[in-house]
């Protein structure tokens, strides 16, 4: 199943050159565009940012995945798969791994191009591990629950409407400036929004700094959010299927 989704995106040409794209276009845009006028903690604007970048590749990467599975309803492939008695679970998984490989590989693009202007991190080969798995984490709890988006939307162009909702969180967060910027009633939401526990662990891990409880927090909304997905997207299919 994690197969076919990624050939799949192989065919998609354009689409896949898009997901590829943006994210680098965004952060020369944040970088060059906005890094002047905005003052952070970190020498350099680049290594500020370049953690809500990522977490903003992994939301564009999701509406595809909530897209592909609006296709597989209306297409008609899902009842082939279920005359062969194939569950649910292995069709989502495949549509979720397709999704996690296409974001690792946005992200690895990512990384390069914050090398090549001046991203310099300074963490150690157990702060790299434990930012992977952290962003590896997201990602699949927000595959995951693209997946049952895509189940509930009755159109492509309503599953791809949860881009919207998905690449806003980074804004009110940590991502490109400082909470404490933000108006008081923002600050709140902010500080204890699931991105923001997810970009501070990135951050810190990959600049060789404190972190705390911070990944344990991000990991713990991680899984709440893949586990709800997980059961959501179940009895969804089953009603979807029957």
């Amino acid at each position: 199943m994690t197969g076919r989704s990624l050939r799949v995106s192989r065919r998609q040409v354009d689409a896949l050159i898009t997901s590829l794209a943006l994210p680098v276009m965004l952060l020369l845009i944040f970088v060059y565009f906005f890094g002047g006028a905005i003052q952070t903690d970190t020498k350099t604007y680049v290594t500020y940012v370049v953690p809500g970048v990522l977490l903003l590749c992994a939301g564009f990467g999701s509406s595809t995945t909530a897209i592909a599975v609006t296709d597989d309803l209306k297409g008609g492939i899902i009842d082939r798969f279920r005359s062969l008695d194939v569950g649910g679970a292995p069709i989502l998984a495949g549509h979720v791994f397709a999704s996690a490989a296409r974001n690792l590989a946005a992200t690895t693009l990512v990384f390069g191009v914050a090398f090549a202007i001046g991203f310099r991190p300074a963490a150690t080969v157990a702060g790299w591990l434990a930012a992977i798995a952290v962003l590896l984490a997201f990602i699949l709890a927000l595959s995951w629950l693209s997946a049952t988006v895509g189940l509930l939307a009755r159109t492509s162009e309503a599953a791809g409407g949860f881009t919207f909702f998905v690449s806003f969180l980074p804004y009110p967060s940590s991502a490109f400036v400082p909470i404490d910027t933000m108006p008081g009633w923002l600050q709140t939401f902010a500080h204890n929004q699931p991105v923001t526990h997810v970009i501070e662990s990135l951050r810190g891990l990959l600049l060789g700094q404190p972190v705390g409880s911070t990944p344990w927090l991000a990991l713990v909304w991680c899984a709440g959010i893949l586990a709800a997905s997980v059961v959501a997207s179940g009895v969804l299919f089953r009603k979807r299927t029957q």
